[in-house]
């Protein structure tokens, strides 16, 4: 039986091995983050000009949904999707925003990472709730 005296600890290519899966880790998180930044940023707009939408009343036009999604990723910074690439129509559970689209990130060399993103956002009314 061995004692604390025979136990060596990490030599110079378990040290190696380890960084380079810390790095490769690191160096993904560091493509990944910013794209799904942005997507988040792509989902919070959206939801917030569904909401604006469902409360104007009436019927909605998808070219002043279009046109509110583009101010708010002028101001925003959006860079991965253009509103032209939003659809605006009806389905299935009446008035939808929608949006389909894959982000390409160059890793090294030939190598890409491949991130799809796809999303339907209803138009409906929240329900209000009276205090009485």
């Amino acid at each position: 039986m061995r004692g604390l005296s025979g136990q060596r600890g990490l030599g110079l290519w378990g040290l190696i091995f380890v960084l380079a899966v810390v790095g490769s880790v690191a160096y993904l998180l560091i493509v990944c983050v910013p794209v799904y930044l942005n997507e988040g940023t792509i989902n919070r707009d959206l939801h917030e000009v569904a909401t604006k939408a469902a409360t104007t009343g009436g019927d909605i036009d998808p070219n002043d949904v279009k046109l509110d999604i583009q101010r708010r990723w002028d101001i925003d910074y959006v860079s991965r999707l253009d509103p032209k690439d939003i659809k605006v129509a009806r389905g299935q559970r009446g008035w939808e925003i929608s949006y389909n689209y894959e982000v390409r990130e160059h890793l090294f060399y030939n190598v890409f990472l491949v991130l799809h993103f796809e999303n339907s956002i209803p138009i409906v009314a929240k329900a209000t709730t009276s205090v009485g």
